[in-house]
């Protein structure tokens, strides 16, 4: 079949309908995927040309149905990204070459496996990755990274010419548990005792919680967590990558998707942490704190949104990038995979050696945390 293909730089140029038509055809489809979400970031000038972030969208029409798009932008930089490249740019630039720009499909700021390759069918994906492949190399950028598809797609895309690269996340698993406490019971007795620890330690600060959907948030509530948001960057001496009309536009556009719980002590707001969710899964996301509470991190970010997994029959949490302190909170590893295609011949033999040694080394590091099992026995 031939498509028509389209290169385009805003989301407006393929439209909400058909946008999140493609979205909901694709299997493990996210909330970050939507058009509500990723168009809050270039509405708000998060991920916009301005902030290294040019959308360069490809797009395959028959007739006038979207049969496949690849979420692709040009990147003059490495932030935001949680697949870390930053050795291989400072190789290029030892060796007097550009490494930027580069091409990168992600969502950005956002370390969640799902669908990169979206198509309505495995004939328009195969014709998606002919077209980003000859795209790449009719461009001047130094390479193309596909970060945390599928493996099933990571594996097509081997197939294409690119090279495969697995990391870790940890990911917790609902068991059909009755409520948090029948969850406690299923881990080790040592980690049990620290986790009630933790939150006894919130209680006795004097802090209460309280949990607030999408629908319900009101303005005050978005000031809020921009606050704390902007406050612990701030305090980690790091420049926040989101801002408060993002906030304000994904309250807006997507509040069945949201979820916010707010920290307050002696009639104060001190602290907040934002998660995203669908029926089956939440994302644990964004956090700060204006006041230091011991623990109030994990009961913020971590127990509430457990909770409400369990209230909501919710299936899955996927807690973010990196943190092995998750497994002692009945978080389990799992791979995820990233794609990565470099034109220079040299360096691309480099970087393959590279990849096949930390293969082994990522293959040896799940093989140990599989033996740290938090749980009484293996779920």
């Amino acid at each position: 079949m031939n498509y028509r293909t389209h290169i385009v730089s805003s989301l407006p140029e393929l439209g909400q309908a058909r946008w999140d038509a493609l979205v909901a055809a694709q299997e493990n489809a996210n909330p970050f995927l939507s058009y509500a979400f990723l168009h809050a970031l270039h509405a708000s000038s998060s991920a916009a040309p301005e902030t290294g972030w040019q959308p360069q969208y490809i797009a395959l029409f028959d007739g006038e149905e979207l049969a496949a798009a690849l979420p692709l932008y040009v990147k003059d930089h490495s932030y935001g990204e949680y697949v870390f490249d930053w050795a291989w740019a400072d190789a290029y630039h030892r060796h007097g070459l550009d490494y930027y720009p580069k091409l990168l499909s992600a969502i950005p700021f956002t370390p969640v496996a799902g669908p990169r390759l979206l198509a309505r069918d495995d004939a328009a994906r195969a014709a998606l990755i002919e077209v980003l492949v000859a795209t790449q190399r009719a461009t001047e950028v130094s390479s193309t990274h596909i970060l945390f598809p599928p493996e099933a797609h990571a594996r097509q895309l081997h197939d294409a010419g690119f090279m495969l690269r697995s990391g870790v996340q940890f990911h917790w698993l609902n068991q059909g548990y009755a409520d948090f406490e029948e969850f406690l019971a299923t881990l080790e007795q040592k980690k049990r005792k620290n986790i009630r620890a933790e939150r006894r330690k919130v209680r006795e600060a004097g802090v209460t919680m309280r949990r607030v959907r999408g629908r319900d948030a009101q303005e005050s509530d978005w000031v809020l967590f921009n606050r704390c948001y902007r406050h612990t960057y701030q305090a980690h001496h790091s420049t926040p990558y989101l801002n408060l009309d993002f906030f304000r536009r994904i309250g807006e556009s997507m509040p069945d998707n949201i979820l916010l719980v707010i920290a307050e002590r002696d009639g104060r707001d001190i602290a907040a942490s934002l998660v995203i969710h669908n029926e089956t899964t939440l994302f644990g996301r964004y956090w700060g704190e204006l006041e230091h509470v011991p623990c109030l991190h994990f009961e913020a970010a971590y127990y509430q949104p457990l909770e409400f997994c369990i209230e909501q029959g919710i299936q899955a949490f996927e807690g973010g990038a990196q943190g092995e302190h998750k497994m002692a909170r009945g978080f389990l590893p799992t791979r995820t995979w990233s794609a990565h295609w470099l034109a220079h011949p040299s360096f691309a033999d480099a970087i393959e050696r590279f990849l096949e040694r930390e293969s082994g080394g990522i293959d040896d590091y799940m093989d140990e945390l599989n033996e740290r099992n938090p749980f009484r026995s293996a779920t």
